[in-house]
């Protein structure tokens, strides 16, 4: 009777997002007929040829680790959830419908790091060991680049020096809900545990989402006097952490959303419509570019007409 019971049980189970984002990702490669086709780094790095293109040479790496892809071709990567919405091509929900109708949740494994790769983490662990106001001139000059005022990101930001491996690097540093951070500077993008979203408010009726902290920043610089009406923000620091956000959504009338316009992004920003009207898209207004960021680094741009062979004119760019 138990075991009938126990069997019930787990076929009434179904994916949620959460369970989803927690997937083994070797296991579940495995599950969907892609091998590696090489290991390094003592089995902890896997190389695949992708399983979202076609390719001769494998270029889609997955951290075992850390439990992430990147596929080199694509210059995309992320976490499970952001695997299987470009796989698939299809909205969070249909994702949810179409895992529950092809696995019950207990035949994909969810990510636990052994022992060896436990050992691993703990060499290799980023860890934060001391916080200042932003001073580097090598980070001003980077939100210089990416059209922040170091005003503006002196106001919510650190910088942050952290040990990997025994070394010792710095860079712009915004903190989650939980104490964990999320770090910038030109050539690295690091996360530091625990992974959590950001929220910044005071109870008002309206919030904001953005996917990374760049983009917080960039509204916050498009509207240097918002503090006359205050809103709420929430920073997800990664659209696959959307789901954790919803209950701080849910306390307000309107949803303002300025995330990404890659797959993942709007993958989950129609998926936020489709609950209900307070969600209120808003990323019309960089509808060309990649996100908010990179159309407030590229707004005044003006493509110029260049002459083509022959005499007609083209647009450069």
């Amino acid at each position: 009777m138990a075991k009938e019971k126990c069997a019930m049980d787990m076929t009434n189970e179904v994916f949620s997002l959460s369970r989803l984002r927690e997937l083994d990702l070797v296991y579940l490669l495995e599950m969907l007929g892609h091998e590696p086709v090489a290991r390094k780094k003592n089995d902890t790095d896997y190389w695949y040829l992708s399983p979202l293109r076609e390719e001769r040479t494998a270029s889609f790496h997955v951290d075992k680790l850390a439990n992430e892809w990147y596929d080199f071709g694509l210059m995309a990567g992320g976490n499970p959830v952001d695997f299987l919405l470009r796989r698939h091509g299809c909205s969070v929900v249909e994702l949810l419908e179409r895992m529950n109708v092809s696995f019950f949740p207990h035949q994909l494994s969810v990510f636990e790091p052994g022992e060896q790769q436990a050992r691993t983490v703990k060499e290799a662990k980023l860890v934060v060991t001391n916080e200042r106001a932003l001073y580097a001139y090598p980070l001003k000059n980077y939100l210089h680049e990416r059209s922040i005022p170091v005003a503006v990101a002196d106001a919510f930001c650190k910088e942050v020096y952290y040990l990997v491996g025994g070394r010792t690097y710095y860079g712009i540093g915004f903190q989650n809900d939980a104490g964990g951070w999320e770090i910038r500077n030109k050539n690295f993008k690091q996360s530091s545990a625990p992974k959590d979203i950001t929220c910044l408010g005071s109870g008002t009726g309206s919030v904001h989402v953005f996917e990374g902290f760049m983009d917080f920043l960039s509204y916050v610089t498009l509207h240097p006097y918002e503090d006359q009406r205050p809103v709420d923000y929430v920073v997800l620091n990664g659209a696959g952490l959307f789901d954790r956000a919803l209950p701080f959504l849910e306390q307000h009338a309107v949803v303002h959303l300025w995330l990404d316009r890659d797959v993942t992004g709007l993958a989950y920003r129609d998926y936020a419509l489709s609950l209900g009207s307070r969600y209120r898209d808003e990323s019309g207004l960089y509808g060309a570019y990649k996100d908010l960021n990179d159309w407030l680094r590229h707004r005044g741009e003006v493509k110029k007409p260049v002459l083509r062979p022959g005499g007609g004119l083209r647009t450069a760019g």
